[in-house]
């Protein structure tokens, strides 16, 4: 009997718990072309804010072991132009559409997520707070605690679909994030985001990315980012979406171990971008080999001595 891959995060109903995370599969025109996106369990469009933007100048992407580093800084279409002429591409495909979202302000916030409101074809959202409040310093939402309250709240308020926020890894205690993002109405949690770093280069001494700083992501990621899908995981009671380095089906059923109870794939997109199809197979047959009907019978079941 082949096994049950279906899920359900926060009210959202997945035929499988493999996602492409966002800013890594655009807005699926491009990667359709290679990757089946009716097989997928959901495709968790590039972010979108309330105004189209350019992002930052070149270099933005630099390679690292095991790695990746990119200071890409958010170019997207706007909300308006995502509505009228991306979502209908997607609405071809027999996959859920989660669009993540971010802002510069707690209300522009809830401005972009407002808009999504019965628009078909949406079907949950993720705000990325790892941004700069421009308000406050620059200080990103997702690094102090307070404001992740108040732009988590203000979202709550703004919509009705399924809410899922995208924790910055840059903190301290993840799981007190976590708990304040559970406790203001968010209906899930993805983690991680890019940890920060830099690279320079030791010819020049000048930094490889023009932004200086840029976020680490790929499999150099994956223990920091299964570390924090436990300690969320004893934490909330709210679904976990574990992100960061997975490059196979090995590395997705460590995720869902931990506590995941589905699983994004990001920088592998570039290397393989069929990878997440072959994440899928693989999942069902480590399941069938050890007659496990359905993933609750993988999330959380890690064993400690």
């Amino acid at each position: 009997m082949k096994p049950d891959l279906s899920i359900e995060i926060g009210g959202i109903k997945l035929q499988n718990p493999v996602m492409l995370a966002s800013g890594t599969a655009g807005y699926g025109e491009d990667i359709s072309k290679y990757c089946d996106l009716n097989r997928i369990g959901a495709i968790i469009v590039k972010g979108i804010a309330l105004k189209s933007s350019n992002g930052n100048p070149p270099p933005r992407i630099c390679e690292t072991p095991s790695g990746m580093l990119n200071a890409i800084g958010l170019p997207n279409v706007g909300v308006e132009t995502f509505i009228n002429e991306k979502i209908p591409f997607l609405r071809n495909f027999n996959t859920r559409i989660i669009v993540n979202i971010f802002g510069s302000t707690v209300d522009e916030y809830g401005d972009v997520a407002g808009a999504f409101n019965g628009v078909d074809g949406v079907h949950g959202l993720e705000a990325n707070i790892s941004c700069p409040n421009i308000k406050e310093g620059g200080i990103a939402f997702g690094t102090d605690i307070d404001a992740t309250r108040r732009v988590v709240r203000r979202i709550r308020k703004s919509i009705s679909l399924p809410l899922i926020i995208k924790l910055s890894p840059n903190v301290t205690d993840i799981a007190s994030f976590a708990k304040v993002c559970e406790d203001e109405g968010a209906d899930a949690i993805s983690l991680i985001n890019t940890l920060l770093g830099i690279v320079i280069d030791t010819n020049t001494w000048m930094p490889k990315l023009a932004n200086i700083t840029g976020g680490l992501s790929g499999p150099a990621i994956r223990p920091v980012a299964v570390r924090m899908v436990w300690q969320v995981y004893n934490a909330v009671s709210i679904p976990i979406i574990g992100m960061g380095g997975i490059t196979n089906s090995q590395d997705a059923v460590e995720f869902l171990l931990a506590g995941a109870s589905a699983i994004a794939v990001g920088t592998a997109n570039f290397l393989n971008p069929s990878v997440s199809t072959e994440i899928i197979d693989g999942l069902a047959r480590y399941m069938e080999e050890r007659n496990i009907s359905n993933l609750s019978g993988l999330t959380g079941k890690m064993q400690i001595p």
